[in-house]
Order: C-alpha cells, then sequence, then structure tokens
C-alpha cells in the first residue's frame, strides 16, 4: 500500500497432454492468455507436493487443488480501516473479481483483528465466491533491522490464527507481510522472509504465502528478482507466490514488460499486489501495460483499493457506492483490459462447474417521493433470485444510454447531485452475490424542483479528501455535467472555511484569495461532456479543522453536492 507464471514450458509431452485435454474439455480455466504463457522458454519451477490439498504452485503457476490454472483478478479492500463494510465483499464480487486482498493489523497500529473476525471474513469471502488473501498491514515501512522482527512478528500473529485457517487453503492466501523494508537499503530481504515462511511451515501451515517485495513493495533495486528462487527453494512445500507492488517506478511499458517476463523466464511465481491510481500523481505508471501483459502471460493482479486511503476505485469511498466509480474504478472494471473480461471464478466453489448463473427477476417499476431541487428518492418493489439478491442498481436513463446513479442493498434509494428543473428517468437492476446482474425495471421520469437552477449549466461536484497527514491533506474534486450539452472553459469556484491553503494542483490551475479558490481547467479537462465529468486533484496545508467546502459555483452556476 502506499502510506504515503510461470509455465509449463519447451515439453513436447506436456504439449501434446494440454492438446489432448483441449480437445476432450478437460482444460477447466486455462485461459488463452495461460496457454500463450506455457510457449515461453525457460527453466519450469517446482512442482509443491502433489498430496497437497488446495490451492498450490505447480511448474511456477498458481493452482487449485484439481490442478486448474487460478489467476487473480480483483482488487484490495482495507477491512481494517472499515470493518463495518460487509457489503463490500458482495460488491467487489458482482464487479466480475475472482479475488479479493483484505488488509488487517495485528495490532501494532490499529485494533487487532482476532481470530473471531478473522474467521467472519473468510466466511464472507466464501459466501461471495471471492479467494480471500489475506494479509498483515502493520510490516509496512519498516527499517532492515526492525523488519526482521516484524515479519517475525507477523509470523506469530498468523500461527496465533492457526485454528480458524486450518482447512482453508482451497480459499485463503496467506500474504505474510506488507511491504516491511521501505525507503531503507533492503539487501536484508532475504534471511528474515526465509525465516518467516519456515516458522509458518514449520506450525504446520500449507497455504499459499504470498511474499512482498522490498523498496516499498516495489524491488526497485531488483533485490526480490535476484533473491527470489534462494527464499523459493527454502520453502519445502513450493507453495510460494511472489508480489510485486507496481507504482510509480513502473512508468514505462518497457519497464513493467521486463521486470514480468523476469519472474516468468525463471519459472518462479508472481502476482502483482498493488497498483493503480490517478494518472500523473504518482510518477503515471503505465497501469493498462500492466493489466495487458499480465493477461498475456497469465499473472494475477490485484488493484488498490476498493477503499484504501489513497487512490481507491469508487468515486466517494466514504460512501462505498459500488456504482460510483473514479476514473481508476472505471479503468480496471470496465475498461479493455479489465476485470469483468478475464476473471474466472474458483472451482472451487462448484467442484469444477459452473457457479450460479441465475439472474435475479427483474425489479418493479421505482416510484419517486421527497423531490427536491437536487435529489429525489425512489422506491421499488424487491426483486427476487434463487440464491439472494445481494442489491440494486439505480441508473439514469437518457435515449439508448444509461449511467449509474446510485446503488443500494435494499428496495430504496436517495438519488443526489441533480440539477433543478431539470427532468430525469430512472430505472433499477437487481444483481446476485455471483454477478449476475437481472433485466432492467421499468422506468420512472422525475422532475426535479425548480430552485436554485441556471440556464445552461447543470452541474455537481464531488468533494473528498483521499489522503492526509500532519500538516497537510490531499484532495479530489470530481466536476460531473449533469445537462445535455457540454461544459467548455469553466470556472470552479469554493470557499475554504478552515484556512486550509493549496500548495499543488493537477487537472486546473487556481488562484487563491484568503479562504476563496477559483479554479480554472488544464487543456485536458477543459471540456466536460454532457453526463461526464473531470478531475481536479491537490495537495493542500491543514486548516483547524479540514472542513469541506460547502458550497461550489461552475461558471457562476450553483452545483449540487454529494
Amino acid at each position: 500500500m502506499r502510506t504515503t507464471r510461470g509455465t509449463v514450458r519447451g515439453n513436447p509431452v506436456i504439449a501434446l497432454l494440454a492438446a489432448l485435454a483441449a480437445l476432450l474439455g478437460l482444460v477447466g480455466v486455462l485461459g488463452p492468455a495461460s496457454a500463450q504463457a506455457r510457449e515461453r522458454g525457460g527453466e519450469p519451477g517446482r512442482t509443491a507436493d502433489a498430496a497437497a490439498a488446495g490451492l498450490h504452485i505447480g511448474d511456477g503457476r498458481l493452482l487449485e487443488g484439481n490442478g486448474n490454472d487460478f489467476i487473480m483478478r480483483g482488487v484490495n479492500h482495507a477491512h481494517t480501516w472499515y470493518p463495518g463494510q460487509t457489503q463490500s465483499l458482495a460488491d467487489i464480487k458482482a464487479t466480475g473479481a475472482n479475488t479479493v486482498r483484505v488488509v488487517l493489523s495485528d495490532g501494532h497500529r490499529w485494533s487487532e483483528n482476532g481470530p473471531q473476525e478473522v474467521a467472519g471474513i473468510v466466511d464472507l469471502c466464501k459466501a461471495n465466491r471471492l479467494i480471500c488473501v489475506l494479509e498483515v498491514h502493520d510490516t509496512t515501512g519498516y527499517g532492515e533491522e526492525a523488519a526482521a522482527g516484524t515479519l517475525d512478528h507477523a509470523a506469530d500473529y498468523w500461527i496465533s490464527l492457526r485454528g480458524v485457517l486450518a482447512g482453508e487453503e482451497d480459499y485463503v492466501v496467506i500474504n505474510i507481510g506488507n511491504e516491511p523494508w521501505g525507503n531503507t537499503d533492503p539487501q536484508g530481504w532475504t534471511a528474515p522472509t526465509v525465516a518467516a515462511v519456515q516458522k509458518l511451515r514449520s506450525a504446520g501451515f500449507q497455504h499459499t504465502i504470498m511474499v512482498d517485495a522490498p523498496n516499498w513493495g516495489q524491488d526497485w533495486q531488483g533485490v526480490m528478482r535476484a533473491n527470489a528462487q534462494t527464499v523459493y527453494e527454502a520453502d519445502t512445500t513450493g507453495n510460494l507466490i511472489f508480489s510485486i507492488h507496481m507504482y510509480s517506478v513502473y512508468n514505462t511499458a518497457e519497464k513493467v514488460t521486463a521486470y514480468l517476463n523476469s519472474f516468468v523466464d525463471a519459472g518462479l511465481p508472481l502476482v502483482i499486489g498493488e497498483f493503480g491510481g490517478p494518472a500523473d500523481q504518482w510518477g503515471d505508471p503505465d497501469e493498462d501495460t500492466m493489466m495487458a501483459v499480465s493477461e498475456e502471460l497469465g499473472l494475477g493482479y490485484l488493484a488498490w483499493s476498493w477503499s484504501g486511503n489513497t487512490d481507491p476505485v469508487l468515486d466517494l469511498a466514504i460512501d462505498f457506492d459500488p456504482s460510483r466509480l473514479s476514473s481508476w474504478g472505471e479503468r480496471i472494471f470496465h475498461g479493455v483490459n479489465g476485470i469483468a473480461q478475464t476473471s474466472q471464478e474458483a472451482t472451487v466453489y462448484g467442484d469444477g462447474t459452473p457457479g450460479d448463473t441465475q439472474a435475479p427477476t427483474a425489479p418493479g417499476t421505482p416510484a419517486a417521493s421527497a423531490v427536491t431541487a437536487t435529489s429525489a428518492v425512489l422506491a421499488w418493489a424487491a426483486a427476487t433470485d434463487n440464491v439472494a439478491v445481494a442489491g440494486y442498481d439505480v441508473v439514469r436513463v437518457s435515449g439508448g444510454s444509461e449511467a449509474p446513479v446510485a446503488s443500494s442493498a435494499t428496495n430504496r434509494a436517495t438519488v443526489a447531485g441533480l440539477a433543478a428543473d431539470t427532468e430525469y428517468t430512472f430505472a433499477v437492476y437487481a444483481r446476485d452475490a455471483a454477478g449476475n446482474r437481472s433485466v432492467r425495471s421499468p422506468t420512472v421520469t422525475v422532475t426535479t424542483d425548480a430552485d436554485g437552477g441556471t440556464p445552461g449549466i447543470r452541474c455537481s461536484v464531488d468533494y473528498r479528501v483521499v489522503g492526509d497527514w500532519p500538516a497537510g491533506f490531499q484532495g479530489e474534486i470530481v466536476i460531473r455535467n449533469t445537462g445535455a450539452t457540454a461544459i467548455d472553459a469553466w470556472t470552479l469556484d469554493f470557499t475554504f472555511a478552515d484556512g486550509q491553503s493549496l500548495t499543488n494542483m493537477w487537472g486546473g490551475t487556481p488562484a487563491q484569495s484568503g479562504g476563496t479558490v477559483s479554479v480554472t481547467p488544464a487543456s485536458y479537462t477543459s471540456s466536460i461532456p454532457a453526463d461526464g465529468s473531470v478531475t481536479v486533484g491537490f495537495t493542500a496545508a491543514r486548516g483547524t479543522t479540514n472542513t469541506a467546502p460547502s458550497a461550489f459555483t461552475l461558471s457562476g452556476a450553483p452545483c449540487g453536492t454529494a
């Protein structure tokens, strides 16, 4: 976290067996990407004990207990910061993900996630048919000497959970510790990592263990790459996978491709355990190449993050509304290389057969109430499902297109950020935990009150803090055009009430006088298309209580807030 496969190679017998399996329909989840990866050259990795149950490493690849390839596609979720957001796992599954990496604390800096709580997390993962990567987060960023002791402490934490994790090898991967080496010299990474892994094996753990790279997980000095074989061979079970966190260092296609291929060529298992975020913020990392090359090589990747302290895939993480994706969320879930196109559910949830494929029935026709100039409450007759309805997504319908506007776990939702004196048409979808979506409900048309509207401009603004520190904070402002025509060459005005002072901005150019701020767009944000949005990010010195601005105007027109 910013706190701030191997392959079967060159073996004609295996190639012949793979071809025969394909003809007989026995390939399982092995897709074209994995097949392409297997054509690469190099020495094969070791194979885990054939008697081992559950997820395991074989020939440098992550396999299920039945021998099928399992390629992680999913997202990180900061459970330790948002323990009440249990609905998030169902929402993550609904995106098409097959894996969630769950942030836990072992008690150094946050409240400890003990056996009962972790058992509940594993049950939630299983109920939502997700493979669960559990990781200790309190190891982040320690110095070299402290890191060795921190990893040892993390191993003790996992041993304290032995009773609830035993027998879960089909469903759980243990990420032993998050980024234990920060900016210090990471040359001592190898021995403490080996010691921590061996301590878990001595305690009887047979799970797949995930090991993070040094250098804030990014391995920019190549220490993990140079010593991975030594660490791997020290694990007597051969059930170890390495995790690279790809952020600002990986800002070109060449760097991304070279690093990922280096593990594949060596026959060593690898997953991108974290990556992603706003363009230009962290050296413009090349996430598109990360996803494309990972898919080509059959490597897993897990986006940061559903609900982290920086760069969440949700537009407003505090609301945990799965229909309100950030620009990064749109790329990871809806982009050409997104999860929805490539994720294959673990066959353990269906013994190798397809899981729940039956969609819920359509919700009833929505009815509107409590209509104001900027919001409306919608309610509808509940849908039914053969298993259970996990939630509902409300969309705005405009001609032949639609856009998500709200999400709810019940058959009632408030749609906010609307423009005054404007006609809207809404409809609702139901979804289940397996990601099946109903057909659309009938529509309802709502006209908001004529209060505060400005002809020609309809807008809403989402303002949020995405990270903070003692002297300052980082924020993001999403400006939405809720009208029918594009807004060009705009000016956004607002007021900081608590003495906040801007120090940097991207996506716009600020002018601040006292608490009054006026923002003009950058070249790439100067036009906001109809039903579209632009994002302005900034850093600022803190105020007294750091209260968010209460009102925004766009070229003189008041905007709704969400």
